[in-house]
């Protein structure tokens, strides 16, 4: 019987690894330019804001006062956990501020740093989703300002608002390392630095972008980038090492 020809082995080893690279999740992807990330930002109808959050997630979040983390879990909350997945790995928050702290209520981040972005999305709106936990300390949701009105800004309670619930506020997951950061934000300036998206005061924030916010409100915390990841993040990961661990998450395809 005729044996079957075999492939050279130089030939073989090239296909197999051809064949491994391909099973690796990330292997084709390659870190996004901030002119990438940029033109997303300013095209909402792209295909990149349809993908889906994997089932958890953390979302590392540095600041000028240190880091903390979120963590998502989906099902808390899926239209939700979308948004806050797609916004951070286009880098939506990144280099912005928070610009609502309330002691023994809520910090609030949301609002771009770059105006052109920022108002393209201020009153860009998704579907609600249902209320399936309560927004105790360390949760964190979407502000909105009625039925179908998140669109990006966070708040993280700093105490027990299950009081929020009956108003729709769903909490997206839990800050599971770093809270004390979060509870050490500035806050001198209460609701006067912009407030929240129900008292209509924010227009100059976002017309103005950082160039405004620093100039009037100079003592306000930066969120310096937040970056997404499947594995559990902490708080005390280096940036140096959380970027490479994460860089198949905060990937787009060549």
């Amino acid at each position: 019987m005729k044996e079957p020809a075999r492939l050279p082995l130089r030939l073989a080893i090239m296909c197999a690894l051809a064949c491994a690279a391909a099973c690796v999740p990330g292997a084709s992807h390659r870190a996004p330019s901030p002119a990438e990330r940029r033109a997303i930002l300013l095209d909402p109808a792209s295909s990149f804001w349809l993908e889906h959050a994997p089932p958890a997630y953390d979302a590392r979040v540095e600041t000028t006062k240190g880091v903390f983390v979120m963590h998502v879990d989906r099902d808390w909350a899926p239209l939700g956990a979308d948004r806050l997945y797609n916004l951070a790995r286009a880098g939506y928050y990144d280099d912005s501020r928070f610009t609502r702290v309330v002691p023994k209520w809520i910090a609030q981040f949301g609002i771009a740093g770059d105006p052109a972005v920022a108002s393209l999305w201020y009153d860009r709106g998704f579907p609600d989703d249902p209320v399936t936990h309560s927004n105790v300390r360390g949760t964190f949701g979407f502000a909105m300002t009625g039925p179908g009105r998140r669109t990006t800004q966070i708040f993280i309670s700093l105490t027990d608002n299950s009081r929020e619930d009956a108003q729709g506020f769903a909490p997206l997951g839990r800050i599971t390392s770093g809270m004390d950061v979060v509870d050490s934000l500035y806050a001198g300036y209460g609701e006067t630095s912009g407030g929240g998206v129900r008292a209509g005061h924010q227009g100059p924030l976002v017309a103005g972008g950082n160039a405004f916010v620093d100039g009037r409100y100079p003592r306000l915390d930066h969120l310096i980038r937040i970056t997404v990841s499947t594995r559990r993040a902490s708080a005390s990961d280096s940036p140096r090492r959380s970027r490479a661990l994460l860089e198949s998450v905060n990937s787009w395809p060549n």
